[in-house]
């Protein structure tokens, strides 16, 4: 799909949809906030979102005392929503509308996490180049987490074809520049009560 269709596309699900209408909400971001856990990530930390739309991952991130606060999304109806919801702290965090693959980063994170986004890349072209914006918006030893449909997930999302990955595909194809710490299988409970398997992994650049 072509980027300014993919634009469209996404305006109109946030403009048409509740959270809830949405196979990907979650009243809480469990494996993503315990992936900030796990690598004990420090309060001054930048946190990027790819793809965060109006998803809740922000709300747990401020409420964890967190301030350096990124959020991307190609949708400006999802972004509209998710300040809206914040109220006055959506001023504490810094909102970009772009869609991923045209993202040129004018600074470097210590976190940058994407849940559901990746996946909606489905040639190389595409993912290449998202590794190459990834390699270059993270910081030595900063950490990447990314969130996709496991080979046992989906094969479409959102009326769009995904791709699915595995472990050793997700490896694979950020294992040049990034060093893999650990992969998790997650079952998301739609808000249709279907369930849609998770692949989660953690990288930490190469210095």
């Amino acid at each position: 799909m072509e980027l300014l269709n993919r634009k469209e596309h996404w305006e109109n699900i946030y403009t048409t949809k509740k959270p809830t209408d949405v196979s990907w909400f979650q009243v809480y971001p469990k494996s993503s906030m315990e992936f900030i856990s796990l690598l004990n990530l420090p309060i001054d930390s930048s946190i990027i979102d790819i793809g965060g739309g109006d998803s809740n991952f922000v709300d747990s991130l401020l409420d964890k005392g967190y301030r350096d606060i990124t959020v991307l999304d190609i949708s400006a109806k999802a972004i509209e929503r998710a300040k809206a919801r914040l109220g006055e702290k959506a001023s504490l965090v810094n909102w970009i509308v772009s869609d991923v693959t045209e993202f040129n980063p004018d600074r470097q994170y210590n976190f940058w996490h994407d849940r559901a986004a990746f996946h909606f890349l489905t040639t190389e072209e595409q993912s290449d180049k998202y590794v190459k914006i990834a390699r270059k918006g993270i910081q030595g030893n900063g950490y990447l987490i990314l969130g996709t449909f496991s080979e046992t997930g989906p094969l479409k999302c959102s009326g769009l074809e995904i791709k699915q990955y595995s472990e050793s595909s997700m490896s694979a194809k950020f294992e040049k520049d990034f060093k893999r710490i650990k992969c998790i299988k997650e079952d998301h409970q739609t808000p249709f009560n279907t369930i849609q398997n998770f692949l989660f992994c953690s990288f930490q650049k190469r210095i």
